[in-house]
């Protein structure tokens, strides 16, 4: 499996690209925005989209997803169907925060823990990683140690929690019980900034290192 890095505006959200280097089949993660760049991506590789997956239902996450499935023709996986209240107010998101984009978004298929979703013969675990929002899912690709965790950690600081319907003990529970066992030496990509490592994460991460 491949991967691409997509930081979309206004917010640098990492939309992802996860792909099967033997069908060339791609599912593309978190289209939060600029529709034109993620196209010309999937272009640039020589990809065939087979799915859209989302993380949670926050804007800059999720507001091209409907969009994007339309013009493409392909599905919408995810995330938790405890982030359908987020999905539904895509409008007031878009508002609230300058979108110029933000239509309501409705899954084909709402995912939950133990999942998989497939690309090609690519095949990822789903993980229910409640706390930044109710309904936030990561994805775990086995094979590659990779994962896809959106807003719940990044390097050096986890997601926020003071949306509706946020907890902070959650998500803490969420890193620790959820993502850590996976393995030190998994990699993952955070909703924004650089990639980083749980191990290094559980070293250094003023939020949920092992010295807290």
């Amino acid at each position: 499996m491949r991967y691409a890095i997509i930081p979309v505006p206004p917010f640098q959200q990492n939309c992802s690209l996860f792909w099967c280097e033997k069908s060339q089949h791609a599912a593309i993660i978190d289209p939060g925005g600029d529709i034109p760049k993620i196209m010309s991506e999937l272009n640039h590789y020589g990809l065939t989209p087979e799915r859209i997956l989302l993380t949670h239902g926050h804007i800059d996450h999720a507001a091209g997803a409907s969009e994007l499935a339309e013009k493409l023709r392909i599905p919408i996986d995810g995330p938790h169907s405890d982030d359908a209240f987020w999905l539904d107010s895509m409008a007031q998101q878009a508002s609230m925060f300058g979108f110029n984009e933000g239509s309501i978004c409705q899954p084909d298929r709402w995912l939950q823990e133990g999942d998989e979703v497939s690309f090609g013969e690519q095949r990822l675990e789903v993980l229910h990683c409640p706390g930044h929002t109710p309904g936030h899912l990561a994805f775990y690709h086995a094979g590659e140690r990779l994962a896809q965790v959106g807003d719940v950690l990044f390097k050096g600081s986890i997601g926020r929690t003071d949306f509706p319907k946020g907890d902070y003990d959650t998500l803490i529970h969420s890193i620790r019980e959820k993502l850590f066992p996976l393995g030190d030496d998994v990699r993952f990509i955070p909703g924004h900034g650089p990639m980083s490592t749980f191990g290094e994460e559980r070293r250094s991460n003023p939020f949920v290192g092992d010295g807290r």
